[in-house]
């Protein structure tokens, strides 16, 4: 799916966002793809809303993935979703590193400009969401109130959890 990317108003937006991060993943985007220097990774978890007057996209992060550091350095990311048919460049992009070499020329994934954020989006992406980052917290494992938590951190790698302000969403067609 490549071509023209047309724009969606945020207020207009509709989304299931449990389908979505549950069954569809994204693909998180974050560097500078005018200079090549940007990175992906599959995400499953995270969460749409309004927060401070806001449209936003919260996502988690551990520490531990390459994409932290472009989370870092850069402030906006991209969220795309893909169609059924991306499935397995999808696998890619959440099991294979990019300190190792370029996983999403592995995953067969065409990185192309966003409108208005400098992460990259994707030329196979139904939806890209661009959002601009406005808040970062780390996950306290003291916190969790429910016990069965925990155990998705048995190594201590605890998410960075950011909050980015939705700035533009476009979509394919």
């Amino acid at each position: 799916m490549t071509g023209t990317r047309r724009q969606i108003e945020i207020e207009t937006l509709i989304l299931n966002p449990i389908n979505i991060w549950a069954q569809r993943w994204l693909a998180l985007a974050c560097g500078d793809f005018f200079s090549g220097h940007f990175n992906a990774m599959t995400v499953a978890w995270g969460s749409f809303g309004t927060m401070w007057a806001r449209s936003f996209a919260q996502v988690v992060v551990r520490p531990s993935r390459y994409t932290f550091e472009f989370m870092e350095r850069y402030d906006n990311f991209t969220l795309s979703v893909f169609p059924e048919s991306c499935r397995k460049a999808l696998e890619v992009l959440g099991t294979t590193s990019g300190r190792n070499g370029n996983k999403i020329a592995a995953a067969g994934l065409t990185p192309v400009a966003a409108s208005r954020v400098s992460a990259p989006s994707f030329a196979e992406a139904e939806l890209t969401i661009e959002c601009r980052k406005i808040y970062w917290d780390d996950l306290e494992p003291g916190h969790f109130l429910d016990p069965a938590i925990g155990p998705n951190y048995t190594d201590g790698d605890y998410h960075r959890i950011y909050f980015g302000e939705i700035v533009a969403v476009t979509a394919a067609g």
